[in-house]
């Protein structure tokens, strides 16, 4: 059983417009049941910083509380995670995820059916 970090657009290309964050979000989270039912556990790092930038007082992106915590949630999730599926789309966030997670010695995939089963 591995945790994957699921890495691509949040933001990125979206002008800030909240549909299609919320779009981008959407990408994400659709790896995610497929992950869990692999037998893996999935992640996804605005799962995990979304709301601490609520509860910091962010008010939009790019504002000095997202760039606090934004990013460098991910890069100390890759420390926990096992591997990383970077899906497509231009993302300056989630090739970091993947140039740190190469440094980490951890799998990268490209491709959902690319994971293999857990054992």
């Amino acid at each position: 059983m591995m945790m994957i970090l699921i890495a691509g657009p949040y933001a990125s290309n979206t002008g800030n417009d909240p549909a299609l964050i919320q779009k981008n979000m959407d990408k994400l989270e659709s790896m995610a049941l497929p992950i869990f039912r692999k037998g893996h556990i999935p992640m996804i790092g605005e799962w995990v910083a979304n709301p601490l930038m609520r509860l910091a007082g962010s008010t939009e992106i790019g504002d000095a509380i997202f760039t606090e915590i934004q990013y460098p949630t991910a890069h100390r999730l890759l420390h926990k995670c096992d591997a990383v599926l970077r899906i497509q789309g231009e993302s300056k966030g989630a090739d970091q995820d993947v140039e740190i997670a190469k440094e980490l010695g951890l799998r990268i995939y490209y491709n959902l059916k690319d994971i293999p089963d857990a054992e």
